[in-house]
C-alpha cells in the first residue's frame, strides 16, 4: 500500500469522526461490516421479531426501533476511546485536506455552524475544558461487536454507541430485520450529528436511537426539536448510500446523481407541511417564546371559554393530553374555573380550531392568510422566520455540482442469507483485485466490475476479517491510535500488565476470524490470547522497549531483553510475520 492507502485502510479499524470525514467511503463500509457480522442476524431468533415478515414497513421499522431502544444506549464520552491532539490529526491528513477547509467544516477544529450550538462553550459541554485547547477526542465509531460489548464495561447495563455507530447499526438492522432495501436508505453526516433518511412512505428519519415519522417531525415536542437541530442548523457534510457518497468539501462524488436528486426531492417533501390548527399549535409548542402573543378558545359545558396559550400548554406537562388534538379540549375543560375566562383577552391573537384559517393550507398561503387576518403579527419578524423554518426546513445539503465518477452499482437483497452476502462481496473483491493485479492471470472487462470497490474492500477491514486482509493497516491502527490501553496501565510494571491481561476472561468480543484492537480489549476487559498479546505489545512499544515476538503453534511469545511472556491463541487466523511488532532496534 502507498502511504495514503495505508492511512485510509488503517482508519477502517479506528473509525474516528475525523477519519470518516476525510474518507467518506468508510461510512457505508461499516454498514456492510455490520451486515456481514453474525451479531444482527441473531436478532432474527428474538421473540420480539416473530411474525415481523407479515408487518408493514412502518411497523417493522418501529419494531427495530424499540429493540434498539431496549438494548443500546447513547454514549459519547472522552474516556472510552481516548484523546488525540489537533496537530497530530493535522499532520496525518495534511495530504488530504488543508487546514482552512478543516476549520470551516469540523466542530473540533473551529466549525461553528449556526451560532445556536455555540452560545455555550462547546469544549466545556464535552468536558474538554479541563485539557489544553489543542486536545481533542477520538470519538471512534463502534462496530456492532464493540457496541454489544459495552455490557461488560463498568457503568453499562446494555450495549452502547455514539451517534455514527447507531446510524450504521440502524441501516444494517433495517436491512436484515425489517427487510428494507439498502437502495431506500441514505445516511447523512453533519459535524455534530449523524442521521439516516429512509425512503418509505412519507419518509422516516433515524436520530440516535429513535425514529421520526413526518408527523413526529412536526409535533413540536422536545424530542423532535432535538432531532430537528442538525438539519435546521448544520451543514450536511456527507450523504452516502449503497453505491457511493457526496461530500460538501470534496469536488468529486461517487453517488449516482439521479439517486441523489430523488433523495433531495423526497427529503424536501418530508421537511415541508401544510398547516392546520394542530400543526400551528405544534409550532408554538416548539417555539414557546411566541406563546404570549396568543390565546385559545375552546368549548366547555355549553359555552365558549378562553385561556392564555402559555397557560394552556403548561397543563400538558405530565399528561398524554396535547393541545390541538381531541384530548386537548377535554383537558382544558377539566381545569378550575379561575384558570379560564368567559371573554377574550385583550392584545392577544385568538386561535380557534374552527377558524377557516386552519384548513390545511400550503405553508406560504397560510402565513399570508395569517397576516391578513392578524396584521399586528407583521412586525414580529423573528416569529415569521421561525414559522417558515418550522413548516419547511431547508437542509444545507452538499451541492449537486460535483465531478461524478461512476464506480458502478452492486446490490444485496434482504432475501439473501448472511453466508450468501459474504460470498457475493468476497467475490467482488476478488474480481476487483484481479483488475488491479493483472499478474493474477484473471481477466475481467471493466464493465463487469459493477461496484464501488473501495467501500466493499474497506468493509472487510472494518469488520476485522483478518484472514482476507493486509495486516499492516491493522498494526498501524493498533499501535498509533489506541491510547486508552496505554493510559489504563500507566504506572504498572510490565509483569503486572501481563498478569492482569492473563487474569481477564479469554473471550474475544469478535468471532474466531476477527480481531479486537487493544483499546477494545482494555475497555471490555477480555480477549483471546492473540488480542491480549497485541495489547501487551502496544503498551511495551509505548514505553519504547526493545521487544520481539514469535509464534510456536498456539503459543505466542513476546520477548524483552530479560524476560519472555507467553500467550495462548485460540483464534482461527492465518498469522503474517511478526516483524511489524519489533522495535526499531531489533528490526
Amino acid at each position: 500500500m502507498t502511504a495514503k492507502q495505508l492511512e485510509k485502510y488503517s482508519s477502517a479499524f479506528t473509525l474516528s469522526d475525523m477519519e470518516v470525514f476525510i474518507f467518506p467511503e468508510l461510512l457505508f463500509a461499516l454498514v456492510l461490516a455490520n451486515i456481514m457480522s453474525p451479531e444482527i442476524w441473531k436478532w432474527k431468533d428474538e421473540k420480539w421479531f416473530s411474525g415481523i415478515s407479515k408487518m408493514t414497513h412502518l411497523k417493522k421499522i418501529h419494531r427495530v426501533k424499540q429493540f434498539i431502544m431496549d438494548h443500546y444506549t447513547f454514549n459519547l464520552d472522552l474516556e472510552t476511546w481516548g484523546l488525540t491532539d489537533k496537530q497530530t490529526e493535522i499532520n496525518r491528513f495534511s495530504e488530504f485536506l488543508d487546514m482552512e477547509t478543516l476549520e470551516k467544516s469540523n466542530a473540533l477544529f473551529g466549525y461553528e455552524g449556526d451560532k445556536y450550538y455555540f452560545t455555550m462553550d462547546i469544549r466545556k459541554h464535552f468536558g474538554l475544558d479541563k485539557y489544553d485547547s489543542d486536545i481533542i477526542p477520538y470519538w471512534k465509531t463502534e462496530t456492532i461487536e464493540a457496541m454489544n460489548a459495552f455490557r461488560f464495561k463498568p457503568g453499562f447495563e446494555s450495549g452502547a454507541g455514539e451517534c455514527v455507530s447507531l446510524a450504521c447499526l440502524y441501516v444494517a438492522a433495517l436491512f436484515i430485520i425489517a427487510e428494507i432495501p439498502l437502495e431506500k436508505i441514505f445516511m447523512m453526516g453533519t459535524p455534530l450529528h449523524s442521521q439516516n433518511f429512509i425512503m418509505v412512505g412519507d419518509g422516516i428519519l433515524t436520530n440516535n436511537r429513535r425514529i421520526l415519522t413526518k408527523k413526529m417531525w412536526f409535533n413540536g415536542t422536545e424530542l423532535s426539536s432535538l432531532a430537528r437541530r442538525a438539519l435546521e442548523h448544520e451543514q450536511v457534510t456527507l450523504v452516502a448510500n449503497l453505491n457511493g457518497y457526496i461530500h460538501s468539501v470534496f469536488p468529486e462524488a461517487t453517488i449516482d446523481p439521479e439517486q441523489y436528486r430523488q433523495f433531495r426531492e423526497k427529503l424536501s417533501k418530508y421537511l415541508e407541511t401544510t398547516v392546520n390548527f394542530e400543526i400551528f399549535l405544534n409550532f408554538l409548542r416548539d417555539y414557546s417564546l411566541y406563546q404570549r402573543n396568543f390565546q385559545v378558545a375552546f368549548p366547555c359545558r355549553g359555552s365558549r371559554k378562553y385561556i392564555r396559550l402559555e397557560k394552556a400548554f403548561g397543563y400538558e406537562h405530565g399528561t398524554k393530553n396535547r393541545l390541538g388534538e381531541k384530548t386537548g379540549d377535554n383537558m382544558l375543560c377539566d381545569l378550575d374555573e379561575d384558570e379560564m375566562q368567559m371573554y377574550p383577552y385583550e392584545n392577544r391573537v385568538l386561535l380557534s380550531k374552527d377558524d377557516d384559517l386552519f384548513n390545511n393550507k400550503p405553508y406560504r398561503e397560510f402565513i399570508k392568510a395569517l397576516l391578513e387576518k392578524f396584521p399586528e403579527l407583521i412586525s414580529n419578524e423573528p416569529m415569521l422566520a421561525s414559522m417558515k423554518k418550522f413548516f419547511h426546513t431547508v437542509p444545507k445539503l452538499p451541492s449537486p455540482d460535483k465531478q461524478y465518477s461512476s464506480p458502478g452499482n452492486f446490490t444485496i437483497s434482504p432475501s439473501q442469507t448472511r453466508e450468501e452476502i459474504l460470498t457475493y462481496l468476497s467475490g467482488l473483491r476478488i474480481q476487483a483485485s484481479s483488475l488491479r493485479n493483472p499478474a493474477s492471470g484473471i481477466r475481467h472487462p471493466a464493465s463487469s466490475i459493477q461496484h464501488p470497490a473501495s467501500s466493499i474492500d474497506l468493509a472487510f477491514y472494518a469488520g476485522r476479517y483478518m484472514n482476507s486482509i493486509d495486516w499492516n493497516p491493522f498494526y498501524k491502527a493498533a499501535f498509533e491510535r489506541n491510547p486508552v490501553s496505554v493510559l489504563f496501565f500507566m504506572g504498572h510494571s510490565l509483569e503486572l500488565v501481563y498478569e492482569t491481561l492473563l487474569h481477564w476472561p479469554d473471550e474475544s468480543i469478535y468471532s474466531e476470524n476477527q480481531l479486537a484492537l487493544p483499546d477494545e480489549v482494555v475497555n471490555f476487559q477480555r480477549g483471546d490470547g492473540l488480542e491480549k498479546m497485541i495489547t501487551f505489545i502496544n503498551i511495551a512499544k509505548a514505553r519504547h522497549l526493545d521487544i520481539s515476538a514469535e509464534q510456536h503453534g498456539t503459543k505466542l511469545i513476546v520477548r524483552t531483553s530479560d524476560r519472555k511472556f507467553v500467550f495462548e491463541n485460540r483464534k482461527k487466523i492465518a498469522f503474517p510475520r511478526f516483524d511489524f511488532f519489533l522495535s526499531p532496534q531489533r528490526r
